[in-house]
Parts: structure tokens; sequence; C-alpha cells
């Protein structure tokens, strides 16, 4: 399949960036909804991540884009009753928030899970020989309405991780895998389970099936829209669709013409973009990145993008981190220029930088005083009055005269 197009390295970031929201332009002092509800429909998906080391993995994508929204903003549309409601979850890039549009597009792969296919194997295994407690729990659901798998669970201890999981939470999980029930909201962090017709609009619900095959060039279209440009594999791993599938509907696309193949300066892969792609001249946003950010999750195309391997070392033992426990990227002017090892020490009102690395050629001046910035802006937005710098590195010394120079430290 030939190149109809091709970029530099520079133009393909450019275009990455701002397909995934990072314009440069000072947001608005008052964020409101419809900008956040833009913007999630613009990336399509937002992964779920239960770790809270600074805030849990969802919000942290819309701080980076916009700066100081309302967490509130995302919960009411996620979780609450009625018509601000805009979002659903479900399996897209891993657990996720998406987009209450892309819900038809999700329900082919409702209907494989029900069949066992596309999930864990010991999950299909339940559902193969457990019908009666799946049907015992959703007429529970039925009866009840709302609720999370603790109140449903028989056993007295209280359970452990997932492979040792109740009957209850396995019959809830395989339920929501095969989209007989959704998340109506969450207890803290437990999902609240509910039928589909209590949650999703009636509109949504009714609409037209769509076959396998519009369903998944709907989401290889919604990706390549929010990656810019991308591999096969990018676009794929997007909304995690199986490989064959992927490469049939990417075919189907280009001969449609509604994606073209395109060459990208580096990268062994084809790529492919939208029709007549809009470089933008320069995209100088500067953001702290959640490890779980759309526009590095996919860490090889992370590499191939920024010359920036990433490895998130939350499992890897102590003694063996090479740059802490939660370290957050910066991006800044068109690059990943540092990472920051930070945690929310809410008890003590605290934002702690654990460690501080630049990225060769490092951070000048002005790109200092962006993180600086950047972490005064993520901690008045957490609600932690300090900064307090715990890392013995150069780098953190230059960020402490930054910080000063601002007058936030």
């Amino acid at each position: 399949m030939p190149a109809e197009l091709s970029f530099s390295l520079k133009q393909a970031r450019r275009l990455a960036l701002a397909a995934q929201g990072f314009s440069g332009r000072q947001p608005p002092a008052l964020i409101k909804a419809a900008q956040v509800n833009r913007l999630i429909e613009r990336l399509g998906v937002l992964q779920i991540d239960s770790v809270n080391a600074v805030v849990r993995s969802h919000y942290l994508p819309l701080f980076s884009r916009l700066g100081n929204y309302a967490p509130s903003i995302l919960e009411q549309a996620a979780w609450s009753q009625g018509r601000r409601r805009s979002l659903f979850e479900y399996w897209g890039h891993e657990a996720s928030l998406l987009p209450m549009a892309l819900y038809p597009l999700m329900r082919w792969r409702m209907a494989r899970a029900e069949q066992g296919e596309g999930i864990y194997q010991q999950m299909a295994r339940f559902g193969r020989e457990q019908q009666a407690t799946i049907r015992r729990v959703l007429a529970v659901v039925e009866q009840r309405g709302a609720l999370g798998a603790g109140s449903l669970s028989t056993r007295e201890e209280r359970a452990g991780p997932w492979w040792d999981w109740s009957d209850e939470k396995h019959a809830l999980e395989w339920l929501f895998a095969a989209g007989l029930v959704t998340v109506a909201g969450r207890r803290g962090f437990e999902r609240l389970y509910d039928l589909p017709e209590r949650v999703i609009p009636a509109e949504i619900l009714q609409q037209a099936p769509l076959s396998e095959a519009q369903a998944q060039r709907g989401l290889l279209l919604q990706a390549a829209s929010a990656l810019g440009v991308g591999t096969e594999k990018d676009l794929r791993d997007y909304f995690r669709l199986e490989p064959g599938d992927s490469r049939t509907r990417l075919a189907e696309l280009v001969e449609e013409g509604l994606l073209v193949p395109c060459q990208v300066q580096g990268w062994k892969q084809l790529a492919y973009c939208a029709p007549e792609p809009k470089v933008p001249r320069k995209v100088p946003a500067s953001a702290l990145l959640s490890p779980f950010d759309s526009l590095i999750w996919e860490r090889s195309r992370t590499e191939r993008l920024f010359d920036f391997r990433y490895r998130l070392e939350i499992y890897t033992p102590q003694h063996k981190r090479v740059y802490g426990y939660y370290v957050l990227p910066f991006l800044h002017n068109e690059r990943i220029a540092a990472r920051v090892d930070l945690r929310a020490e809410r008890a003590a009102g605290r934002l702690a930088v654990h460690a501080v690395h630049e990225e060769e050629p490092g951070l000048d001046e002005e790109g200092m005083l962006a993180l600086a910035l950047n972490l005064r802006q993520m901690a008045d937005w957490l609600g932690l009055e300090r900064i307090q710098l715990n890392c013995p590195r150069a780098s953190a010394a230059r960020l402490r005269v930054a910080l000063s120079a601002l007058d936030l430290f």
C-alpha cells in the first residue's frame, strides 16, 4: 500500500499533540462542563486506574490540557443521574470512561464477551460454568437497583485480588463485560452496577445495532482522529482491537478514502491519518502527564514520537527503580523534557516532589520556570498549600530557584 503523504518527525509530533488537545493556548479562568465534554469527545476515552498517589488517573488528562477545572464536572458527566450524564464505563483502553456516543460502537465487544470471547479465560470459564449464579445476581440487580459487589458477597472475609474474587463479584464483572449491567455510579472507588436501561439514555440503547465491521471502523476513525497520525498498531491499541480485525477494517477505511497511508521520518511501519491533515506551525504546550495519558500510554509510540522511554515503576521493587514510584512525564515545547516523581500528601497539605530528572539536553531557564508553574497549578488544583522538594539532585536545586523566582515556594 503506497504512502500518499510524508511527515517529518517534528510534524508528526505536532499532529499528535494537536489531536490530543494540547493547543498551547491559555484556557479560560473558568472551565465549564461543555469544554470538558468537548475534550473527552476529542480524546474518545479516559483510562481509569485505582492508583491514587497524586490523583486517580482519569482526572489528570483533563487537568493537563485545561488546567484548573472542577473534578465534579467529570464526576457529573460520568456518574450523575439524568441529563448531565454524558459518559459511560466500559473496556475501551483497559477500564475506561467513554463518551456516550461510543456506546453503540462497543456492543459488538459486549456480544463477544457474552460468548466468552475477548475476556480473561477465567472469566470466560466462569460464564460457561456458573450461569445459575449469574442469573441470581442479575435478578438481585433488577430488584434492588444500583449496588456494589460487597453488598452481594456471601463471603465473610474481605475479598482479595481479582483472582480471589467472590462468586458474586465474578458474576457482576461477567455481566458488565457482556453489557447486561453497567456502572451506575461509584461509592468511593467501588463500582455500583445497574441495568443499562436505568443508566444509558433510551435514544442510545434503541439505536439500530451496528455490525462488527461498522463498529470497528468507527473506533479506528476515532483513534485516528485522537492520535493525529499512527501506525496500524497505534490505532488498534487505542481501543484494544484484535490485529486481524484492525488490519481488515483499516484496509476498508483506506479504500473508502476515510484514512490515507503516510510515512513518518524514522518510523519503520506505514502510518495512517485523516485526508488533508493540517499540521500546526507550533504547539508550545507545557503539562505534567498521567502515566495513563492517551498521549503516551502506548510506550513504543512514545519512543518513536518523543525519543522518550517510559516505564511505570510502581510494581518494581524499590531498590530497582530508576526514576521513582509514580513518575509524571513533563511535556514542554513539543518534547518530553523531564520526569517528576510526585506524591499528594493530603494530610500534610503538600505536594511532595521526590525526584526530578531532566531529559537531554535538559530544561533551560524558561522550561524550569514552566515546570515550577505546572507544579504550583497542580498543587492549587489538588487543594494542597505547599510544594515540598525531597530530591537532592541538581535539577531539584534549579527547580527550587524557579519556584522562588515565581514567589511560589
